[in-house]
């Protein structure tokens, strides 16, 4: 391990590691060592890719050979409108737990302390909260459709539409970047995988099943995904906080909070309340906090793949899906992140700050927990996070190419077979691309956390006149194309004009600080939300929502539609209202009350430090039953369906084989020749 000079030099403390584990003025965790072999790296980029394509193929064969699926382009691309709400919420917490849920957030909890955690946590789970709400009026306003620009298409016609296809594409290109990002650099740390391979090959190890299956293969694939990404965190956090283990001085909730007060002492965090790590009032963690609640409103409401969850769902499983899956995804950065993150600082870790913002926190404590062992189930783990939102991502952007670019101005009269070719041909070649393009970003220099705080600058205009497009019918076509592009231009002149203000030059460092990044991002979806709202009372539209059930199906879909029973227009309706209450208080609660009621105990006593704890891993305990065990609950008479096919497939052929083995018995061997065994 050598040192590197962006850091802290390293020196051995009574409460942290000693000079067995590293040398006094080091400042640099991994150097050019790795915890794992380059072998085992390869193993996890390319076979695990192999085996996954495999196992998921056969269970979307089973469940279209046995389970009543029909294989049609609606059934590719919007796996039947019938997922139920515990798949519906494991498949929110699949494809929005990224590469950066596990490794930005420890980051942030690193450098900021309890708030980091809570502020990544708390920050991206409203935007779940509060998107039930569009999942809820898509089944009541646009049960037909597709994708989310189907109903800016059929609302505004031509322009608005191409306006926000530049917008859904960016935004699932800059998701795809920053899942590529963390996954490649992680895996190269731990185990020496050229980083420009593996950022090349971790999206061609899924794009196969998901060519293959289409949606319905990301949601059985999100199941096993965010099986694995549970029981890493759970494992993680009990090592750190009820394993007691000498070689690390971790292993209780009293050590770690010991620990992290003697850290507060000798490396006291800037602008937090005395210095401390274990409080609320921290400056730049509510700043963090700010741009992340902004930002990510872009990453939900105008990525596709969200819309295209609502849309595959059954309609009274779309508010439970996205309520539940929100609250359950809560728990991967806020469990992971109070484990992992706090637990390198009680470990007393010399980790760069390069290592750090490129999101190596988390592997180097499960270095030090388990030795390679830990290496392995790190790297496992944010290999099944990035997959399982790839694969998310790559179905959506299939999905806008199949239906907004080829169908909407190509081929208007496409078949069901045409969509589905298209589909796949975009899926394959949007995987390769997807790698090119991260090895692109590797080159510049950018990192995972740098563009986690950019997203929100690019598509964070785009949020108000999509979320209004099927909300509020007096937004009009101009006063959402006008938001939209001048949100977009406020917000990187304010962005590029901040960084020049406060340090006098423009560069990609300055662009990356806080402030110019929060300005950013609050110019891009305030103005456009102003602008959308002024532009539209002055010209508005007064839309009348029974035109968007017009939106054409290419083939048959029986579950478009229901008269009756909890899925009917009539249920909805009341469901709405319901969603408006439970998304709203719950909002409110995460990023209000909470953090209020947190500030009265300024620094945390050992009794709050210990209440908080209990309150992440309870949370995490939940969260993976609910995630693991709902889903096979909700589905058991359809696994049983399959598994009773599969006993009398296999009764029928021991049959056969038996009565061949009779006719065998009785007849000549001359007779044989040509018999059916039935006949026989």
């Amino acid at each position: 391990m050598v040192a590197s000079p962006a850091c802290f030099d390293w020196q051995p403390y009574s409460f942290g590691l000693g000079t067995e584990h590293f040398t006094p003025g080091q400042c640099s965790f991994f150097g050019s060592s790795h915890a794992i072999s380059e072998a085992v790296g390869w193993v996890i980029v390319v076979a695990f890719g192999a085996l996954f394509t495999l196992l998921t193929s056969v269970l979307v064969f089973l469940d279209y050979r046995f389970g009543g699926s029909s294989h049609t382009s609606e059934q590719f691309s919007t796996a039947g409108r019938s997922i139920k709400a515990g798949l519906t919420a494991c498949d929110i917490v699949s494809k929005w737990t990224w590469a950066a849920t596990l490794l930005q957030s420890s980051n942030v909890a690193y450098k900021f302390g309890v708030s980091g955690p809570f502020w990544y946590a708390s920050g991206a789970t409203i935007q779940v909260l509060l998107f039930a709400v569009l999942a809820v009026e898509i089944k009541r306003k646009a049960p037909t459709t597709h994708t989310c620009l189907e109903i800016i298409k059929v609302r505004w016609g031509t322009a608005a539409h191409l306006t926000f296809l530049v917008f859904c594409l960016l935004t699932n290109i800059i998701v795809t970047s920053m899942l590529i990002l963390g996954g490649a650099s992680v895996v190269t740390a731990l185990t020496g995988v050229n980083i420009y391979a593996g950022a090349f090959l971790i999206p061609v190890g899924v794009m196969l099943y998901t060519a293959h299956g289409g949606l319905k293969a990301t949601f059985i694939a999100a199941w096993g995904h965010v099986a694995v990404i549970y029981i890493a965190l759970c494992t993680f956090a009990f090592l750190i906080y009820a394993s007691p283990n000498s070689k690390v001085g971790l292993g209780s909730i009293s050590q770690v909070y010991d620990n992290l007060a003697a850290m507060s002492i000798m490396r006291p965090v800037q602008h937090n309340k005395e210095g401390s790590l274990l409080t609320m009032w921290s400056m730049e963690g509510l700043v963090f906090g700010i741009i992340n609640v902004i930002g990510n409103f872009g990453t939900v409401f105008v990525d596709q793949a969200y819309w295209q969850g609502a849309i595959a769902a059954k309609p009274s499983a779309t508010y439970r899906g996205y309520l539940l899956g929100g609250l359950c995804w809560f728990a991967v950065p806020f469990t992971m992140a109070t484990s992992m993150g706090l637990g390198a600082r009680a470990m007393n870790l010399p980790i760069s700050i390069e290592e750090s913002n490129a999101g190596l926190v988390p592997p180097a404590v499960a270095t030090m927990l388990l030795g390679p062992g830990g290496g392995f189930l790190l790297v496992f783990q944010l290999w099944m996070a990035v997959t399982a939102s790839g694969s998310a991502e790559q179905i959506a952007v299939s999905s806008l190419i199949a239906y907004d670019v080829y169908r909407s101005y190509i081929n208007k009269k496409a078949s069901g077979k045409q969509i589905i070719f298209v589909s796949r041909c975009i899926v394959l070649v949007y995987g390769v691309l997807s790698g090119v393009l991260a090895i692109v970003l590797l080159k510049i220099g950018l990192s995972l956390g740098w563009v986690y705080l950019f997203m929100g600058i690019v598509v964070g205009s785009a949020v108000p006149p999509i979320a209004f497009s099927i909300t509020w019918s007096k937004i009009s076509a101009a006063g959402a194309i006008s938001g939209a592009i001048s949100g977009l231009v406020g917000a990187v002149i304010t962005w590029c004009a901040t960084a020049k203000g406060l340090t006098g030059a423009v560069t990609i460092d300055t662009l990356g600080g806080d402030f110019p990044m929060l300005a950013g991002n609050v110019v891009a979806i305030g103005l456009s939300a102003i602008v959308c709202i002024v532009v539209s009372f002055i010209k508005p539209q007064d839309y009348d929502w029974a035109l968007m059930k017009e939106i054409p199906m290419v083939e048959d879909d029986p579950n478009a539609f229901s008269a009756d029973g909890e899925d009917s227009p009539a249920s909805l309706t009341r469901a709405l209202r319901w969603t408006y209450i439970t998304g709203g208080t719950l909002t409110l609660v995460l990023v209000i009350a909470w953090p209020l009621l947190a500030l009265p105990a300024g620094v945390f006593s050992k009794s709050y430090f210990t209440m908080w704890i209990i309150i992440a891993i309870i949370w995490g305990l939940l969260a993976s039953a609910c995630c693991i065990l709902y889903p096979i609950i909700e589905a058991g008479p359809h696994i049983l369906n399959i598994l009773s096919h599969l006993v009398r497939c296999q009764t029928a052929e021991s049959r056969d084989e038996a009565v061949l083995d009779t006719v065998k018995a009785v007849m000549p061997p001359e007779d044989m020749v040509g018999a059916h065994p039935v006949r026989a």
